[in-house]
Order: C-alpha cells, then structure tokens, then sequence
C-alpha cells in the first residue's frame, strides 16, 4: 500500500486516481499511526508553506514522517510536498520544515509572472530509478510561485528553466521530490508515478 497523507492542503484524490491507474493500491490516510505497513509514502500539497507546517505539527506528522524517510521508506513529495522536505521556506516570512533535505524554499524574482502555471521543460542530470523511461526535454504542468534550492547538488535529479534554472525533481537514496504534479502531467507524470510505485514494491 502507498499511503498519501492527508493534513488538510493537497489535491489528494488526483493522486490516488492516477496511482490506481499504473495499478498501484494508494489509500488516503488522515493519521501517522495509518503509516505502519505502508510500502510508499505521498505527500502531495497545494497552498501556503508556513500553514502546510502548522497542519502537519497540529497533527502530528513531523516526526512520523522524517523516522519514516530515514528509515528507508519510498517517500515522494509533489508540488508543496517537494518544498517541505527543505530546511525553511521564505513564504510569507520565515518558515522551518521537515529538515530532510539540506537547502530553503525562495521566490521566483525579476520580471517573471508568477506563479509558474502551465507547461514547462524538464532536463535531467542524472539517471534515477524515479525518472526511468522519461525523456530529457519533456514537458510537465507545474503551479508554483517558489522553488527549492538544495544545497546539494548531487541531488538534483532535474532542472527546469523559468528565468532561473532551478530543481524540478530532486532524489537521494529513498527520498524524493517534484516541484510540478505528476498528476497532472499526463503519460510523463504517470511514468513517474509508476516508477515510484516499483521503488516502493523493491
């Protein structure tokens, strides 16, 4: 089972339906005690970053999820979900994450329209088992007006150009990330999906 984790802030049932559709069992679960026995963890999220931290202390995630990550557990975060797996995030003020990956949340400057919405390029830097079998070049749909900046490049996975080039997927050992959405990203996005699936059936 692929548990997707719901705290209140995230297209959870997009998620399920596209994990379903790559044949994996994906099951919405609304408490950390719900995680034993699962095989993946989802952490998808839409909105604000300091409030999406509020909701998962509130309930009781955070340290479920990172002994969960450090533990060895397939683990995905999409969209808002990639940027909470970082250290802290300037949203609105300064906010501090999960902590499991070295780096902080910024916003997109200059002339730019933010947020980034619709279609975009994805170029990869390194094989991965999450990006097999998706080409260099490929398209996916993101909505963001931040983006991640690890302070580790060995693990950034991918890039995307938007008047910076920033890290689009990012992965080391069993933890990993998309700033867009998967599901959304038609067959791409489902490879993805169905990889990440495979990861968490090894």
């Amino acid at each position: 089972m692929i548990a997707i984790v719901d705290y209140g802030m995230g297209n959870l049932r997009s998620v399920q339906k596209a994990l379903e559709k790559v044949g994996a069992e994906a099951r919405v679960i609304a408490s950390p005690r719900e995680l034993a026995g699962a095989r993946g963890i989802v952490l998808p999220g839409v909105g604000a970053f300091g409030q999406a931290m509020d909701n998962l202390r509130a309930a009781g995630w955070v340290e479920p999820l990172r002994d969960a990550c450090s533990g060895g557990v397939p683990f995905i975060g999409i969209c808002l979900g990639m940027q909470l797996l970082f250290e802290s995030s300037e949203e609105m003020g300064q906010h501090t994450g999960l902590g499991i990956l070295a780096g902080g949340v910024k916003r997109f400057n200059g002339d730019l329209k933010v947020p980034q919405m619709g279609w975009n390029q994805i170029r990869l830097k390194q094989s991965s088992a999450l990006l097999g079998g998706v080409a260099d070049g490929s398209y996916a749909f993101f909505v963001h007006s931040y983006y991640c900046a690890p302070r580790d490049p060995s693990i950034v996975l991918a890039t995307t150009d938007y008047g910076i080039e920033f890290a689009s997927v990012v992965g080391r050992a069993n933890v990993f990330g998309a700033q867009f959405h998967p599901e959304k990203s038609q067959s791409i996005g489902l490879k993805m999906l169905d990889n990440f699936a495979r990861i968490a059936e090894l």
